[in-house]
């Protein structure tokens, strides 16, 4: 498609607007849209401490007082990094930093990926193990609900139905121990 300005180069800036419920689009070329000034072009790779620092919004606020850190600079002991200091490199320094800034790091986690918990796929080699690990789990859950709720023949059958699951648990690690 070609630009609707210059009708020379090919369009690769693609603007819909929506003002007051109508609806407008325009197909415009870099060179074009820049010319008309409404748009920022910035090549610039993408940048994981660039994300780290919006997230943590390291740019707006004191060091001190990020993710409700009080007067005392959260420091790693190992290494010396600060805080406030990962937010902009958007990496440790070394393995203890897990640790030193460990509580501020799951809220983090979950603000960026939406959990504390891997959800996504694995391997096929250890899917079954990871499908009988997420289905326990969810079991020992449901178990400790229905003791709470004191129903418990509903609770002796979910306790029957780990116990199976744990035993095929056993096996899958001896098989793979052995294979």
């Amino acid at each position: 498609m070609l630009c609707q300005e210059c009708q020379k180069n090919q369009a690769t800036v693609h603007l819909t607007k929506i003002v007051n419920g109508e609806h407008s689009e325009q197909h415009l070329c870099e060179q074009c849209a820049r010319e008309k000034g409404e748009f920022v072009f910035n090549h610039q790779p993408f940048s994981i401490h660039h994300l780290l620092t919006g997230l943590m919004n390291i740019d707006a606020q004191p060091a001190d007082k990020l993710m409700g850190f009080t007067s005392a600079k959260v420091q790693c002991n190992n290494c010396g990094l600060t805080y406030a200091q990962f937010g902009q490199i958007g990496r440790f320094g070394c393995s203890e930093c897990y640790h030193a800034f460990g509580e501020w790091l799951v809220p983090l986690m979950r603000r960026i990926h939406g959990s504390t918990q891997h959800v996504g796929t694995v391997p096929r080699r250890a899917e079954g193990a990871v499908k009988l690990r997420r289905s326990l789990e969810e079991l020992r859950q449901q178990l400790q609900h229905l003791v709470e709720q004191e129903e418990f023949e509903k609770a002796a059958e979910v306790r029957d139905r780990i116990r199976e699951l744990e035993e095929q648990e056993q096996e899958q690690e001896g098989g793979a121990a052995n294979g």
